[in-house]
């Protein structure tokens, strides 16, 4: 499956989404190629470009939303958010979300260099 994720946002924000995989009704994997002409990529580091936390973060929640239908919930809080390699233009990823319960999401940023970031996404209980 090729197509551009969150198509209904700007394409130079968003990475490719190549495949979704379901491997519970908890957990999910989303594939992904990092385009080199992101916005996110200007500036962020001229010479050697590479992706912010703070985007991977936005990532995480919004596809965490998306995936378990949390669209109306905001985040409540963040808990133990690791970036342990960096991530760069043309690079592949794949994103594991895990709902833990009905207002936590586990998040792991992974490629075939090994685990890049990871993290917990607590969300306002619904209501």
């Amino acid at each position: 499956m090729t197509k551009q994720a969150k198509s209904n946002k700007s394409s130079k924000i968003w990475p490719q989404l190549l495949d979704r995989q379901l491997s519970t009704e908890e957990s999910v994997e989303l594939s992904f190629f990092v385009p080199k002409d992101l916005d996110y990529f200007n500036g962020h580091f001229p010479n050697a470009p590479i992706l912010a936390g703070v985007v991977q973060l936005h990532w995480a929640v919004e596809y965490a939303k998306e995936q378990f239908s949390f669209v109306d919930r905001t985040v409540k809080n963040l808990e133990v958010l690791k970036f342990k390699a960096v991530i760069v233009p043309g690079q592949n990823l794949q994103l594991v979300l895990t709902k833990k319960n009905d207002e936590k999401i586990i998040f792991s940023y992974f490629s075939n260099k090994g685990q890049h970031a990871s993290g917990r996404i607590v969300f306002e209980p619904a209501f």
